[in-house]
């Protein structure tokens, strides 16, 4: 089926974005449609994570669609292993290059939040009915808010912050804006559950569709009334990525359906496969491709070289320094993020040429 292809586009071109804003060459020069939003509101970059979801889900349809979503005791050990391993993973990646001590290791982050929501959407969806994980989403999403109405959505003092500050400690959390608060954190991966399932449901109603054509409506049908819904809550509650509120999933699934949309334009409508060619290089191993990005640019801090002026700089930054003597420091720090996403394109290709 081609809306397969498109599905593996989407998720391609959500990891270009990732490492394209992942990777600027200096953090003060950057364009805003790359940076998250500075709490409240939103920004193209504040819809690469939500995507990822939303395309975990759509993999998982598929995935569960080969043991008739039966949670047989083969399907739930695969399951604990997944998660488990890439909640390590996500570990791992905090801790590395090794040299700070365990007691102020960060214990969530993106692959940690990946893994949590991911076990918890696999066995919803594996327990309940189509009808019923509609419900399940609403539910969730309302639950959620009248949660964080408790305490307020000011960055300090919220219930995300206060919930993660009781069970992980300030000294294994980030700090945002000078506070000790997660942005990945456990409370707030609920409604991460929520994006994910929206993805599993939305790809349920793409492959149902007939022809791509009725496909490309039902997603833009889907994906206004998530828009609307989540744009008169944020009314009430704001869009907040940090805090992961309920609009904010609705508003970020609507995007995400646009987007499908989109690709299955191309790939099931006008057949321009070789146009979603480099994205489909992206797609096929993207949790290999983050893992190899982050290591990476981890490891370009750990190469100090001299200037010519006697200071001593890490790698990454040396090469942007390279790059402002042809352009302006934002272009350059633009740059350097696109060569790298050029230069995890072409690791791709290599993993993608030897796989197929």
């Amino acid at each position: 089926m081609n809306r397969y292809l498109a599905l593996d586009a989407m998720r391609g071109l959500t990891i270009a974005a990732m490492i394209l804003v992942n990777t600027p060459g200096d953090w003060s020069h950057v364009y805003a449609p790359l940076l998250h939003s500075h709490w409240h509101g939103l920004t193209a970059t504040d819809l690469v994570f939500p995507f990822f979801l939303f395309i975990i889900g759509s993999a998982m349809f598929f995935a569960f669609k080969k043991v008739n979503y039966q949670a047989n005791a083969h399907t739930i050990n695969a399951i604990l292993k997944r998660s488990s391993i890439i909640f390590v993973l996500g570990l791992f990646l905090n801790a590395f290059p090794f040299n700070e001590p365990i007691e102020s290791l960060r214990i969530m982050g993106v692959l940690q939040r990946i893994a949590l929501c991911y076990l918890l959407a696999a066995f919803i969806i594996l327990k309940l009915k189509q009808h019923q994980i509609n419900i399940f989403i609403a539910l969730l999403l309302i639950i959620y808010w009248a949660i964080l109405a408790i305490n307020g959505y000011q960055i300090t003092g919220n219930l995300v912050q206060q919930v993660d500050l009781a069970v992980l400690g300030k000294n294994h959390m980030y700090v945002l804006q000078g506070y000790h608060f997660d942005p990945e954190g456990l409370l707030s991966s609920l409604p991460g559950v929520a994006s994910m399932l929206i993805g599993f449901q939305v790809t349920k109603l793409l492959t149902q569709s007939t022809n791509p054509t009725q496909g490309i409506k039902k997603l833009l049908v889907t994906g206004v009334i998530l828009l609307v819904l989540g744009t008169l809550w944020s009314v009430l509650l704001p869009i907040n990525k940090s805090l992961w509120t309920s609009s904010y999933v609705l508003i970020s699934s609507a995007f995400a359906c646009f987007v499908l949309a989109i690709f299955v334009l191309f790939v099931d409508v006008y057949q321009q496969k070789k146009l979603i060619y480099p994205l489909l290089v992206y797609g096929l191993n993207p949790l290999f491709i983050y893992v190899v990005a982050w290591l990476w640019d981890e490891c370009y801090r750990l190469i100090q070289l001299t200037l010519p002026s006697g200071e001593i700089v890490t790698l990454n930054r040396y090469l942007y320094l390279q790059l402002t003597q042809w352009f302006e420091p934002l272009n350059a720090s633009l740059l350097y993020a696109i060569l790298h996403v050029g230069l995890f394109w072409l690791i791709s290709l290599i993993l993608y040429k030897k796989i197929l």
